[in-house]
């Protein structure tokens, strides 16, 4: 029994081993991985060794406090990092006046362009890329995202480079905001020959087409895998909506899937109706009904009904059980109300991915002015 028991104890602590080395990714004990740390913000914004805060301060001199934050101004695009070298982008923070200026997280956009190529492998309003489905601020946690009350956002996922990587956000609104913000990174990180970089694309239908699945992930070709998505719900007809499936085409499947869910809701792990419970790798950070009152179709019955609309943020990420696929892939969710009758409502997704590069380029951009539309009653 002892040596059972200890047998078991062995391969325990060998397991723990295994994971705290490599299934962790971060290595944090080893110390012969020639990673170098660096960071970016305004107080450094290069990253150099040696260059960070050197900065005045008009009240206490160099060094002290001298660039925390710059206003962004109407329509101007500011650099977050130009990184040249081989390396993993590890943490993003940021803040500003965010919850203080209604859809600011909608109109602002975050882009990032890898290893040279000339069009974004990300680009996302700011609000969703944090986990923020509408641009409304919710604190909570998930695998992915940390976020504070007052929009303190945080993002986890690792971003590997082989040669540069720069990021930019761009400023679509018409007013001026503050931005602080922070990019932790490594270089000289030795990637495999063939992996792959983060992919995020926002899309929005307001209101989607009757009988057409939205789409989560518009087609891809070439490796990849799916790692998750942020996805915003907003009703326009009385009733449930959520008993649409998730639908995972890959590698040659044409009019069916190879991997079909039970629900929208069931996608994002939770069951019988969203509740606002925000979870490691799953569940909904965001459950608002609005206060104002209308008349409406109900599409069950066909009759009008008063409604009050709901707006939901709900999430999934793969990440202990990614999604593979080797030649393409294509990913939609299906609108259908109870019991079981089509629907038409506002829906939008940023999705995540990686694939190598060069990759193709992301669908067109949603325009300025549809991605902030109809979300004023969000915001009373």
């Amino acid at each position: 029994m002892k040596k059972t028991v200890l047998n078991l104890l062995i391969a325990f602590l060998g397991l723990a081993t295994l994971v705290a080395q490599n299934g962790s990714g971060y290595d944090l004990f080893d110390m012969g991985t020639g990673l170098k740390s660096r960071s970016t913000s305004f107080e450094n914004p290069t990253g150099e060794p040696g260059k960070g805060g050197t900065a005045a301060s008009e009240d206490l001199g160099v060094g002290r406090k001298g660039f925390p934050a710059k206003q962004i101004a109407p329509g101007e695009t500011v650099v977050l990092c130009d990184i040249k070298n081989s390396g993993t982008i590890r943490h993003i923070w940021m803040t500003g006046n965010f919850r203080r200026q209604n859809l600011l997280l909608r109109s602002t956009v975050i882009r990032a362009y890898w290893d040279g190529q000339e069009h974004p492998s990300i680009e996302c309003p700011l609000g969703d890329f944090m986990g923020l489905a509408h641009g409304k601020v919710i604190s909570y946690e998930s695998a992915v995202h940390s976020v504070g009350k007052n929009a303190a956002l945080n993002f986890w996922l690792p971003m590997p480079f082989a040669e540069n990587v720069r990021i930019t956000l761009a400023n679509d609104s018409d007013e001026a905001f503050t931005l602080f913000y922070q990019i932790d990174y490594t270089i000289e990180d030795k990637h495999p020959g063939d992996f792959g970089r983060l992919h995020t694309c926002f899309r929005r239908e307001n209101p989607t087409t009757m009988k057409q699945d939205f789409e989560l992930l518009p087609k891809r070709t070439g490796k990849g895998s799916f790692v998750g998505a942020v996805i915003g719900i907003r009703t326009l007809h009385p009733g449930w909506w959520g008993e649409g499936e998730v639908k995972f085409y890959m590698d040659g499947d044409d009019e069916f899937p190879t991997i079909c869910g039970t629900g929208s809701e069931d996608y994002v792990g939770l069951s019988y109706g969203i509740q606002q419970t925000p979870f490691r790798y799953h569940g909904a950070n965001l459950v608002y009904k609005s206060d104002s009152a209308f008349q409406a179709l109900n599409l069950g019955t066909d009759k009008i009904e008063t409604m009050r609309r709901d707006y939901i943020s709900m999430y999934r990420w793969h990440l202990p059980d990614p999604v593979y696929w080797e030649k393409e892939c294509r990913v939609t969710i299906q609108q259908i109300g109870c019991c079981l009758y089509e629907r038409d409502d506002d829906w939008s997704t940023a999705t995540f991915w990686y694939e190598p590069v060069p990759s193709a380029p992301l669908p067109p951009p949603v325009r300025p002015e549809e991605r902030v539309a109809d979300l004023s009653e969000l915001f009373p």
